[in-house]
């Protein structure tokens, strides 16, 4: 009896050390998943604390930005650009008057040159004391148009 008794404790104590083994691994296992929670708790915690900063000096600024006066360089901006847009239109006006006067100059050119050629021609019929009907139409075609180019101006 007694020996029988003695196996079936050695077999408890058997089976109740395997048992504080599994116990023993499962601790060790839930302590290694808790501290790796807990790294990641503190690395969330400090990402959520900077968030925060970030926030809050966001809120600052733009409270700032709100309560100082009404953007003073969008305002520049726009007038900047008013002037320019002015500016264009005014070069495009002097391109335009510029372009008219040269067209003029060149039908005056022409008219000059044509005149300058009958007085040439009246010089020659004069100076050989001769006339003819030939002397007294010194161009054969005396008929000048004149067709001023349109040039379109780009702004």
């Amino acid at each position: 009896w007694y020996r029988a008794r003695c196996a079936r404790l050695h077999e408890r104590a058997a089976r109740s050390q395997e048992a504080v083994r599994a116990s023993r691994r499962e601790a060790g296992e839930c302590r290694r998943q808790l501290q790796a929670r807990l790294a990641e708790m503190e690395s969330l915690r400090g990402a959520h604390q900077s968030l925060e900063r970030q926030l809050q000096e966001l809120e600052e600024r733009d409270s700032a930005e709100a309560a100082g006066p009404p953007l003073p360089l969008q305002d520049t901006i726009g007038q900047l650009e008013d002037d320019l847009r002015n500016t264009k239109n005014e070069m495009a006006r002097h391109l335009r008057e510029y372009q008219d006067l040269l067209n003029v100059k060149m039908a005056l050119d022409i008219e000059i040159a044509a005149y300058r050629k009958l007085l040439e021609g009246e010089e020659t019929l004069f100076s050989t004391g001769s006339v003819g009907l030939s002397a007294l139409d010194p161009l054969p075609n005396p008929t000048y148009s004149f067709q001023p180019r349109g040039f379109s101006s780009s702004t």
